[in-house]
């Protein structure tokens, strides 16, 4: 032993004084020949080299010095390697290989010859030293005497080579464990260098520069990696002798540790997705091949059994980061959907994987009972596969349950289960997708359950009864379609013969856990497609108005015509209830009466042409009206006066009589009410009001354009402009008399603010009566929201009934929209709406109502008044428009329901609109100040309208 030692110390010297005499001669070296006959002095020492092959790209003079190098024995090179790679030669070497030989002579070597002599120092030498040494070359930064880029481009192209190109991954996990049977060392003892080494490979891609290679990038590096770790891994086990061989003295085997180590790096990067599309590729093809018809075998016992197989039981076990694997288990899970995997094929790939670190690490198996069923949302198909790998424990198509831990599991999960679903709180504030993960996990758990499982459960029965009712009462059509679910399949677990249908959708034998919700086979489905029962949510989506409401704000009627290709921008009750009854009632426009009469009158038999008896149509128009249905319909008609009139008179009667009719028609009958407000006409004398909000310079309205102008000067008349429905504003024009050099005549000058009055012989058309008495409709329904009276609970209980109260409060000041009257009731409501038992309602519903009707509110409000409010010092209006902006942005980002946080965006983008051409109004009043010498209030500037992403403050 002495002898050797004494050996070794001597080549150790010989060695370093090897390498002292190639550095000098690089360092001293006038021709690029010059340093590749040192480098090779050395390399032939170390590999087996060709020389041969480098004397044609030499000069001739040294050609000789390279083929007459001395070449060692295969023992005696084998001996100068491990020297060379395991003491302090290779670093000093290392380091005026990546620097000075790249920065002066590696440009100026030929392919062969940078093989031969450069690169083999990396490709060819030990994986650990080469990578510690390259890695950290990629973190230098510029000294002065090199320039960084070129060496950190060169130690890019080394890696490349030596881990991707050449297998260095699976030789450096060879290394390792080769280094601890070599020392007699344990794997717990080398552990720190597993770790050490797979966090130096893993952090390549963040290390890499700009321009590196695109096989340096994460996705590319790491998916070689794993293919290489998958297939050394296959490989090592088909090599060892028997089955105890996997497991050493520290416990798992060295190669596999350092695969688990590199795996959990990966997933802790963000390539979880990568690393799980290699995996399942491989083993699913495995359990797909012994899942075949003629296997004979069971495919536990197959992936126990042969060699090349039972690294997959391990791999698992070898990671020790319980955050790497839940984030591999969300992969496989999600992926094996995305691949349709059978039931039987995900059992036994979650079997294999995860089956024995479930029974060493109770972390694990509580992660799939707990965190997977109770907080994370996976596809049903995933949810079924949870459950069977781990409360039920068996393989699918199990016909019974085995008694014992299995049942005993499925009951105490059943419980937790119940537990979450049947509180209240977790229906008011879980996301919708949440919850109905937790109620298909409810379900699918209680079909496999009989009536003496149920029985033995603590409370299973008030759990169930207390879920369903308080889904029942949601206004949601989802929410209460789980309920009928989960009553249904409780019903048949308690008396299989006679089911409870709470609902007739759910009349099918097998119930649709999805609920209609995105899968990865159907992609997004929107909530709005549901059937009538969901309507009540649709109005929360759509809050642009169609026609109709275009005209409160008093358009012209040629502009209806042009406004029903806006379609899209409908204004959709959420009690809308399309009843068969209505459609004959709906009035037809003149253009469709005319263009079907048109067609009908040439194609007419001779029986048309008969006369018909007069007192039928005078019976017809004197009918009285015993329904709500036909009072809807008298009121649409609006070329009978009489028969509008009688409607209005008898509604109230009908309304007291048949209550329960009031289901079926009362959004029809309101919205028909209303739009017969906003779209009354009526002829007066014209009169100059009294100006109803005071203005900077005229006596003149707000809304109004100025009358002044040259002599002969036509009317304002209104014009439709080029826009969406979404313009603040209309223009107006009017006709001016020609100048004495003119020939043509006159062009139109256009006023950009709209008008609630349009002025033509000496006449006033006013076709929205709806804001004179918008006041006294709304004022009364804001007040005592907050109060129980007569049973009525708004703010608990009724919750539904005050989310209707608050969307009908922004529908009528929608209604009263662009008019001075609009502006007075914005501060009631938005007082109203910012109370935090409202803005803050558990309710999403009600919620939901409150961003509808600030929207609508800002809809409302003309940016000129704005404006004028805050020249005047009038704050109020100010800090009303920032709780909507500021509301609106909590709403966003913290809301957990979708359809919330939907609107909320939405919300902010037409405070944006709104609080821009508010800001256009001020300047121009700035510059007309300026102009007439009038001078602004000093305490503007306390009013803030913020616009979103700019640091402007009006």
């Amino acid at each position: 032993m002495v002898g050797e030692e004494v050996k070794r110390r001597e080549l150790e010297t010989r060695v370093l004084e090897k390498v002292g005499h190639v550095i000098t001669s690089v360092t001293d070296a006038r021709y690029a020949d010059q340093v590749i006959c040192a480098l090779h002095s050395l390399a032939v020492l170390l590999f087996p080299i060709d020389s041969h092959a480098l004397s044609g790209s030499i000069d001739e003079k040294y050609r000789d010095e390279v083929l007459g190098a001395e070449v060692p024995s295969t023992d005696e090179r084998s001996n100068w390697w491990q020297v060379f790679y395991g003491g302090a030669s290779f670093p000093t070497l290392a380091r005026v290989l990546l620097y000075d030989v790249v920065s002066n002579w590696l440009a100026c070597f030929p392919i062969s010859t940078r093989k031969h002599v450069y690169d083999v120092f990396f490709v060819r030498g030990r994986v650990t030293e080469v990578v510690q040494t390259l890695v950290s070359c990629l973190q230098q930064k510029g000294n002065g005497r090199h320039e960084i880029s070129p060496v950190c481009s060169n130690a890019e192209r080394l890696l490349v080579l030596c881990l991707l190109e050449n297998d260095g991954i699976v030789r450096m996990a060879s290394e390792l464990v080769g280094f601890s049977h070599f020392e007699d060392i344990s794997n717990k003892q080398i552990q720190p260098d597993i770790s050490r080494m797979a966090q130096f490979v893993t952090s390549i891609p963040d290390k890499a520069q700009v321009g590196a290679p695109t096989t340096l990038s994460s996705h590319l590096f790491f998916k070689q990696i794993t293919i290489q770790l998958l297939a050394g891994a296959e490989e090592w086990d088909r090599n060892l002798c028997h089955e105890a061989a996997m497991v050493n003295k520290g416990g798992v085997d060295g190669f596999i540790s350092f695969i688990g180590e590199v795996f959990a790096r990966i997933c802790r990067r963000g390539s979880a997705d990568v690393l799980l599309s290699e995996v399942i590729t491989q083993i699913l093809q495995q359990v797909r091949n012994f899942l075949l018809p003629t296997s004979d075998r069971a495919v536990s016992e197959a992936f126990e059994s042969r060699p090349g197989l039972r690294f997959w039981l391990n791999m698992l076990v070898a990671i020790k980061d319980p955050y790497a694997i839940e984030r591999m288990s969300e992969q496989l899970l999600h992926q094996l959907a995305t691949l349709n995997a059978s039931d039987v094929e995900a059992y036994w790939i979650l079997w294999i994987l995860f089956h024995r670190v479930c029974e060493h690490q109770t972390s694990i198996r509580s992660m799939f009972v707990e965190k997977f069923l109770l907080r994370k949302v996976f596809p049903v198909c995933c949810l079924r596969w949870i459950l069977q790998f781990s409360v039920l424990e068996c393989p699918p198509g199990t016909t019974s349950l085995s008694k014992g831990h299995n049942s005993h599991g499925l009951l105490h999960t059943v419980q937790g289960l119940l537990a979450v679903w049947s509180r209240r709180e977790f229906v008011q504030s879980a996301p919708i997708e949440h919850q109905a993960y937790i109620t298909a996990a409810v379900g699918l758990s209680l079909e496999k359950m009989s009536k003496e499982d149920l029985d033995r459960t603590k409370d299973a029965m008030q759990s169930v009864l207390q879920g369903v009712s308080c889904r029942l009462e949601s206004p949601v059509y989802l929410v209460r379609k789980m309920a009928s679910s989960i009553a249904l399949v409780f019903s048949k677990v308690i008396d299989p013969k006679n089911p409870l249908y709470l609902d007739d959708i759910c009349s099918e034998e097998n119930i649709d856990w999805e609920f209609g919700l995105p899968t990865p086979e159907k992609g997004m489905l929107a909530l709005s497609h549901s059937t009538e029962k969901g309507n009540e949510d649709k109005g929360h989506y759509m809050m642009i108005s169609d026609k109709k409401f275009n005209n409160t704000a008093g358009v012209d009627k040629d502009l209806k015509g042009k406004n029903k290709n806006l379609s899209e921008f409908k204004l959709i009750d959420p009690d809308e209830i399309i009843d068969l009854t209505t459609l004959n009632t709906e009035s037809v426009s003149d253009d469709e009466y005319d263009e079907d009469a048109s067609e009908t009158s040439e194609t007419s038999s001779d029986s048309s042409l008969q006369p018909y008896d007069l007192s039928d149509d005078d019976a017809d128009l004197k009918r009285k009206f015993s329904q709500l249905v036909d009072v809807v319909g008298a009121i649409r008609k609006s070329d009978d006066a009489d028969g509008v009139e009688r409607a209005l008179y008898v509604a109230e009667k009908l309304v007291r009589a048949s209550p329960d009719e009031l289901r079926y028609v009362a959004g029809d009958l309101v919205r028909t009410l209303v739009q017969e407000l906003t779209d009354a006409r009526s002829v007066k004398p014209k009169t100059l009001p009294r100006a109803l909000i005071s203005t900077i310079s005229e006596t003149q309205p707000w809304f109004m354009p100025s009358t002044t102008g040259p002599p002969g000067a036509g009317s304002w008349k209104e014009v439709s402009g080029s826009g969406t429905p979404l313009n603040w504003s209309y223009s107006y024009e009017r006709e001016l008399p020609t100048k004495p050099s003119q020939v043509n005549i006159g062009k139109t000058r256009r006023w950009s603010i709209r008008s609630a009055n349009i002025q033509e012989n000496q006449l006033e058309w006013s076709q929205n009566q709806f804001p004179q008495y918008a006041a006294a409709f709304m004022l009364p329904a804001m007040q005592g929201f907050d109060k129980k009276r007569h049973g009525v609970d708004l703010l608990g209980r009724d919750f539904i009934v005050l989310g209707k109260l608050i969307y009908m409060l922004g529908v009528c000041i929608r209604c009263a929209s662009m008019h001075p009257e609009a502006s007075a009731l914005v501060s009631p409501l938005l007082d109203m709406l910012s109370s935090r038992e409202i803005s803050h309602h558990v309710e999403a519903y009600v919620r939901r109502s409150v961003l509808f009707a600030a929207s609508c509110i800002l809809v409302a409000l003309h940016p000129s008044y704005i404006a004028s409010a805050l020249v005047e010092g009038k704050f109020e209006i100010s800090k009303g428009l920032e709780w909507i902006r500021m509301w609106a942005l909590h709403v966003a980002e913290s809301d957990t329901d979708r359809e919330c946080y939907t609107m909320a965006m939405t919300c902010l983008q037409l405070h944006a609109e709104m609080a821009l051409q508010a800001s256009r109004a001020i300047e121009s009043a700035e510059s007309a100040s300026k102009f007439k010498s009038v001078a602004l209030p000093s305490n503007l500037p306390k009013g803030t309208i913020k616009i979103p992403h700019s640091i402007v403050e009006y």
